[in-house]
């Protein structure tokens, strides 16, 4: 399970970062809440279990932009052979602030990260864990990703960074169709 953002304190809170923060959120209900550096993979990884099954949780030490060049090593460490056991968790620009949508495959909607993800991995057929963060009203969607959003927005982002870890709970020990079925209604019904 990798969370995508960016490195670094001046990122930590953004709405980019929405996915590191899952990981974060899983290794604290799960793990130590301490991921260590794995330099060879590029990222900061923790192992726990959830349910009984072993999962990595990994946040990649590249930006954004670079991500495939952390999940690929770590695809291999782990001996992932099937993409749709890799759940990638990320911001995403063409759902409203705090929707949340599971997905298996699919399109890239222009999101970076997973460009270079299915550049690493030569495949979209990993599980998507989308967490709506509105598209900007004025600028341009780089700053607006980058930006800190505003109290009642954060509100709604911390919302979802929960639901967002209890679908990738839902994911490892009841599959993707259950996890679909219980947190892609509609953003009305939430």
């Amino acid at each position: 399970m990798v969370g995508l953002g960016n490195p670094g304190a001046q990122f930590a809170r953004t709405r980019h970062n929405a996915g590191a923060d899952v990981v974060a959120e899983l290794a604290r209900r799960h793990g130590t809440g301490r991921l260590r550096v794995l330099r060879a993979q590029r990222a900061a990884v923790e192992e726990v279990r959830v349910g009984d099954q072993r999962v990595a949780l990994a946040v990649p030490t590249t930006y954004m932009n670079d991500s495939g060049s952390a999940v690929a090593p770590l695809v291999r460490r782990f001996g992932i052979e099937d993409p749709r056991s890799l759940v990638v968790v990320h911001d995403e620009l063409d759902l409203p602030p705090g929707a949340l949508q599971v997905k298996a495959g699919g399109g890239l909607a222009g999101h970076n990260g997973l460009r270079s993800i299915e550049a690493h991995l030569h495949t979209t057929d990993f599980v998507r864990v989308r967490i709506g963060i509105g598209k900007p009203r004025s600028g341009s969607g780089a700053d607006h990703v980058l930006d800190r959003p505003p109290p009642a927005e954060r509100a709604l982002l911390e919302e979802a960074i929960v639901r967002a870890a209890d679908a990738v709970e839902v994911i490892v020990t009841d599959g993707i169709t259950a996890a679909m079925s219980r947190f892609n209604a509609r953003v009305s019904d939430r």
